[in-house]
């Protein structure tokens, strides 16, 4: 069996981007994002991943590239014949813009993996002959040595880059209205509470993020965005059952406790005040659109 990896944040020390084997069980996958670039090429596993305001149904072979700072989780499917513990698998490559210089990218070799780039800030699912392609470097690169692999990731983007047949994920609706934070603290709180909203959220350690006392951070994030902590908090979470909810196979109660509250009566209340309707009626306004 392939090892375990969590998923970084940078790449290891001597490598200018990760390439390795992430699986996952179900409790395990949870709504988030990162300032990485993110190729993901799913190997085992069936469910629903969710990229932005996309919603779609993935399997083995599926192949997308995500943007920086692009919100999306995997959800594998709670009941399979051949159900493990391990309930995906796939093999991932991330890396940062810094990886590419600006003079790289003007060079007439590289306007395929400009475009890339480009194509990937919304978020791209690619079909077509380029998964084989892509796919199979992918499979080859963990155990290559850092210069070979180099090259590869070059052959991925180029190859990424010709691609034509190809699907965006995240509409234009929505990365003309996404969060884009100008300051910094606020983007480190935002990013906290997206990738941990399904804990019990520790003010002292996000005080800690930001540098700043319990008390400086409240008033801060309550000056800078007119919410409390706690409010954004219930908007993120609310922001991703309405997702899920688009999935007439979760129940209610499948998407209270997905979307981080641990309480139906709660989790009513909450996506109530906020969207201005129950889960139910949100659920029935979407599905008659169809």
């Amino acid at each position: 069996m392939p090892a375990v990896f969590e998923q970084p944040t940078e790449p290891r020390q001597g490598e200018s981007f990760f390439i390795g084997i992430f699986q996952d069980i179900l409790e395990q996958s949870h709504w988030h994002y990162h300032n990485n670039y993110e190729i993901s090429f799913i190997t085992e596993g069936t469910g629903r991943r969710i990229v932005a305001d996309s919603i779609e149904d993935f399997q083995p072979g599926d192949l997308v590239f995500i943007g920086s700072n692009l919100p999306h989780v995997w959800i594998a499917d709670r009941e399979r014949p051949d159900m493990s513990t391990r309930t995906l698998e796939t093999v991932f490559l991330q890396f940062t813009a810094d990886i590419l210089s600006p003079m790289q990218l003007a060079l007439p070799e590289f306007h395929n993996v400009a475009r890339a780039l480009q194509l990937a800030e919304s978020g791209m699912r690619i079909e077509g002959q380029t998964v084989n392609d892509v796919s199979r470097w992918m499979l080859q690169m963990p155990y290559m040595n850092g210069f070979e692999r180099m090259v590869h990731f070059y052959m991925v983007m180029d190859a990424i880059g010709r691609c034509e047949d190809f699907k965006p994920l995240a509409s234009r609706e929505y990365m003309s209205l996404r969060f884009m934070p100008g300051n910094k603290r606020i983007a480190t709180i935002h990013r906290y509470l997206m990738n941990n909203y399904r804990e019990q959220i520790d003010l002292g350690r996000l005080a800690a993020e930001v540098n700043m006392a319990e008390g400086s951070l409240c008033r801060f994030f309550k000056a800078s965005t007119g919410m409390t902590i706690f409010e954004f908090l219930n908007r993120i979470k609310t922001d991703f059952a309405c997702r899920l909810l688009m999935d007439p196979e979760l129940s209610i109660m499948e998407v209270c406790l997905d979307s981080g509250y641990n309480n139906l009566s709660h989790f009513n209340k909450q996506f109530r005040r906020i969207r201005g309707q129950t889960p139910s009626e949100f659920r029935r306004k979407f599905c008659g659109l169809f």
